[in-house]
């Protein structure tokens, strides 16, 4: 079989973008593109309530994630976070309600 056999569009994922995007996640662990530590979401620093959030690593400062809103869409910055791990108990919580 050929990858492209295998090669579905992102509305494929739907399913599996919304558990984690349904989800509170304060407890999911992030990693910083930055300086590599590793710290739960909730435990970032969060700067800029007015313009939007944004949420800077607590070991270097470099900001992880940003939420900004403008006329329509919520833009999502993740850049900073090189790998965000969900804890699975959150996500089968959701799933059963």
């Amino acid at each position: 079989m050929q990858s492209e056999d295998m090669r579905l569009d992102g509305n494929a994922a739907a399913g599996a973008l919304r558990e984690i995007f349904a989800l509170d996640v304060t407890a999911a662990l992030a990693r910083c593109a930055c300086c590599g530590a590793v710290a739960p979401m909730g435990a970032l620093l969060e700067y800029g309530q007015g313009m939007g959030v944004i949420l800077r690593c607590p070991s270097c400062e470099t900001a992880v994630l940003r939420i900004a809103r403008t006329p329509g869409w919520i833009r999502l910055d993740v850049s900073g976070i090189a790998f965000l791990t969900v804890p699975d108990t959150v996500a089968s919580t959701v799933a059963a309600t």
